[in-house]
């Protein structure tokens, strides 16, 4: 680190000669006017004389200061704040001496709307009056706009809350509850357990007109769903998840869960998908409460995988927790990791390593650019880690701890986490301290290659050719875009751990240098017929194949290849495709020998690409197009039946709808388009009588030739559908409507407030996404960027414009470049210029394939 840089660092990171031992913290909470005023004791160890105490304070009024010490007197404090570092500093009228001392401050704030700190939320309960509650969001790092504190990672310490609420109101908290007190003035007293210790980041509380399921008994830790009054029909598949993921990470991590309860609480406004603070699990209603039988495979999934995610982290994260926000994305990847895993083992059926092959083509997308990252860098400020939350955290993390554990092996990877949890617990850590345990457990180079991804951007192409029975692998960057000299000049590589499967042998190999060769002779001493390099589908690289060795593969590919081992071809080959290295036609070509396939993520893939390349042409070319995506994918329809059969899959009934809806958009399929709008209508009557798969696929449909009924009745649905997803669905199909007039009527819904803030960025980005309308989305929010950034919360602009990445036009392209240049996005700065450059592969692929693609359909 430069002198520069740890100046700039110390400025943002409090002193270490106070350090917080235990908080007691007492808030006093109005709910009507938004606000709350509170006072913190804290037990702190002094490891040198002070004049002064630093730590963390933002938007709060504090009122008094002062430090109290086991044998001496009162030291009062003068307190003064910057709001730039968001520190409050205690000027003492005296020194304080080393040992232990309580600080004291009483202090006060409001209950504000932007989803972050100790925020408002309302909703409108069963009678549709409207509820107000209060919900906490602390990550990252925003306890300090709830009390003072040491507010990073490091500064672990226990702590005692107390919540004072008006009568009729419950509150909780990250512990169990001790006391509940009547205070004969219209409120009630809160007392909780101690925690354990732990970082302010994970500290919550919720306050409102809630309920509580009665708790399961979980290998002696009680569990219980919190939710909104009116909600509790819909919190059994929960408490069934909550179940099996808290009993199967325990067994997994060898550990005891480190808390004495936990609540999975359903937050009607939250910026994030959930939020781990330990023992006060806060989601999304729509990623908690849940009818199963009304809603999709994957709304079921995505339920599981969020709960899973979060309880993941109550170990992984909470007992052990990085030093700084540098290692955040270690945290987050290894809670996707492990979120896949639980998710695998609680219904095997659904297949979640083949689906996880979809996110990591996103981190692939994004990792292919010259604006990439790598996973884990310096950060700074606090406010340099919300770039963390991105698809390279978690899914590229995930990825790369998929590959490695697959190559050690499933137990020897798992053996080397309970070793890293038992040295680290209740403690910080630095990723190579996770990298170190498992090396001891295994014995393998595990740092070395860990730190090849970790602490470079890119991932590598491997090609793979064959002479007799000598395999070659080399390893160069994938990129999207040509690298210019100077990147050229420095091209880096990886320790790439790859899995070969040659005539039925499995070889485990490790790519150190430019190449390696392997020795792929079968027990004959004959030359393999055929040989697949990333066998399994797990590692985080794409691969070539020279000569006849693609041909080899593709040839029967469902008889010998495993549904991931074939989505991984089709991912290479669109991948080349955006790269320039492979037409659309040849990409089309693989598509039409794949046509019979039975998997739905190869199909969710082809379907990706299929309406990527459709924007790539207009006018006669665009209907030839989309008669090919007819000819493609109604045969595959009529072969997996239009209607579901006795005893098929969740699997199959989602590949029926993917296909569906591809022929009713991408293929404008008039057939199809007629039976959604029959299976809506008979789906708003007789739920029960309609996949509930194929209700969304028909919406979807629907919407994307809907006129101004079709609108209003969607609309209306937004708000009165009988489960949360099904509200979100309508709400976001709003989006994608045709007409003018609808999607101003959205655009508008979504910048004054009709929209709850939660949802509004999202809606916009998909409206973006829009093909008759982006560009005219792209106007509005241009003119009204201002306003929309001061609504909506700051974590969720870049996801906002994401959408803008799929305009093909030049001239526009130009135009959203140049007004980012003048607009910046402090905080998405990394994740912003990684989507303008997503936008200049896509007008490149229009711009090098619309005319060679048209002249190709005849």
């Amino acid at each position: 680190m430069t002198s520069s840089t740890a100046a700039e660092t110390s400025r943002f990171r409090l002193p270490t000669t106070v350090r917080p031992l235990h908080y007691d913290l007492t808030l006093e909470v109005d709910l009507a006017g938004a606000a709350f005023v509170g006072a913190v004791a804290v037990r702190v160890d002094v490891a040198e004389p002070v004049s002064e105490v630093v730590l963390n304070a933002d938007d709060l009024d504090i009122v008094e200061a002062w430090v109290e010490t086991p044998d001496g007197p009162r030291i009062d404090a003068t307190v003064s704040t910057d709001t730039e570092t968001e520190r409050a500093t205690l000027a003492l009228q005296g020194e304080l001496g080393v040992g232990t001392a309580s600080v004291h401050l009483r202090f006060g704030g409001i209950l504000n709307d932007k989803l972050v700190g100790f925020y408002r939320t309302t909703y409108k309960d069963p009678e549709g009056n409207e509820q107000v509650a209060a919900a906490t969001q602390f990550e990252a790092p925003h306890a300090r706009m709830a009390f003072p504190c040491w507010d990073e990672p490091e500064f672990k310490a226990t702590f005692g809350i107390t919540l004072v609420v008006p009568e009729g109101e419950l509150a909780i908290s990250n512990s169990a509850e001790t006391e509940r007190l009547a205070m004969g003035d219209g409120r009630v007293r809160y007392r909780f357990a101690d925690t354990m210790v732990m970082s302010t980041y994970l500290v919550a509380f919720v306050v409102g007109p809630f309920e509580a399921t009665e708790a399961v008994d979980v290998g002696g830790t009680p569990l219980r769903i919190v939710y909104p009054k009116g909600q509790g029909h819909l919190v059994g598949y929960g408490l069934e998840a909550g179940e099996f993921g808290l009993r199967f990470l325990s067994d997994y991590y060898g550990i005891p869960y480190p808390g004495d309860k936990i609540d999975l609480v359903a937050v009607p406004d939250f910026a994030f998908g959930a939020m781990e603070n330990l023992g006060c699990i806060t989601f999304r209603e729509v990623l908690l409460l849940v009818d199963p039988k009304a809603v999709t495979q994957p709304e079921l999934q995505r339920v599981a995988d969020v709960i899973f995610h979060e309880l993941a982290h109550m170990w992984f994260g909470d007992l052990v927790t990085m030093k700084w926000w540098n290692g955040l994305w270690l945290n987050e990847a290894f809670a996707t990791f492990m979120e896949m895993k639980a998710t695998d083992a609680f219904r095997p059926e659904w297949k979640r390593w083949v689906d996880f092959g979809l996110s990591r083509t996103m981190a692939f997308d994004t990792d292919a650019l010259a604006t990439t990252r790598p996973i884990e860098y310096e950060v700074i400020s606090p406010a340099d880690a919300e770039g963390m939350f991105d698809i390279l955290t978690y899914e590229k993390g995930a990825a790369v701890l998929r590959m490695v554990e697959q190559y050690l092996g499933e137990e020897a990877f798992r053996a080397g986490v309970r070793r890293y949890l038992v040295e680290h617990a209740y403690g910080n850590t630095e990723t190579s301290d996770l990298w170190d345990a498992i090396e001891a457990e295994t014995g393998e180079p595990v740092r070395g290659v860990a730190d090849s991804w970790i602490w470079q951007g890119g991932f590598p192409l491997v090609s793979a050719s064959l002479s007799g029975t000598t395999l070659t692998l080399s390893q160069e960057r994938f990129r999207y875009l040509e690298a210019d000299a100077a990147d050229a000049a420095t091209e880096v590589r990886w320790m790439v751990p790859v899995i070969v499967a040659a005539g039925g042998v499995e070889h485990r190999v490790l790519i150190e240098g430019d190449s390696v060769t392997v020795d792929v002779a079968g027990a004959d001493g004959s030359a393999p017929a055929d040989v697949l390099v990333n066998a399994g589908g797990h590692g985080f690289y794409r691969v070539r194949y020279a000569g006849d060795l693609l041909g080899a593969l593709t040839a029967g590919a469902q008889d010998h290849l495993a549904p991931i081992e074939r989505y991984g071809l089709v991912d290479d080959t669109w991948a080349s495709v955006l790269a320039g290295r492979t037409t659309a036609a040849d990409f089309l070509a693989l598509a039409r020998g794949l046509h019979d396939d039975d998997d739905l993520s190869v199909w969710q893939r082809l379907a990706g690409a299929l309406g990527t390349l459709s924007r790539t042409v207009e006018g006669d070319a665009l209907l030839k197009f989309r008669a090919v995506v007819r000819d493609l994918a109604g045969p595959a329809l009529d072969i997996t039946g239009w209607e579901p059969a006795e005893g098929e899959t969740e699997r199959r009934r989602e590949l029926r709808a993917a296909l569906f809806g591809l022929l009713g958009t991408t293929g404008d399929d008039p057939g199809v388009q007629a039976k959604a709008a029959e299976l809506h209508a008979l789906a708003l009557t007789t739920p029960e009588a309609v996949d509930p798969s194929l209700t969304a696929a028909a919406l979807n449909v629907l919407a994307s030739g809907g006129d101004a009924a079709t609108y209003d009745q969607f609309l209306g649905l937004s708000e009165t559908a009988p489960t949360p997803q099904e509200q979100r669905r309508y709400l976001y199909a709003l989006a994608d409507f045709p007409g003018d007039a609808e999607i101003d009527r959205t655009l508008a819904r979504a910048s004054d407030g009709s929209i709850r803030t939660q949802d509004a960025p999202y809606v916009i980005n998909r409206a973006l996404l829009n093909r008759e309308q982006g560009p005219r989305v792209w106007a509005f929010l241009a003119s009204h960027w201002d306003e929309l950034g001061e609504r909506f919360p700051r974590n969720t602009i870049t996801r906002m414009v994401a959408g803008m990445t799929t305009f093909t036009d030049p001239a526009l392209a130009r135009d959203v470049a140049s007004f980012f240049s003048e607009h910046p996005v402090p905080q998405g700065a990394k994740t912003l210029s990684q989507l303008l450059e997503k936008l200049a592969v896509t007008v490149a692929l229009a711009e090098r394939e619309g005319d060679r693609l048209g002249a190709s359909l005849g």
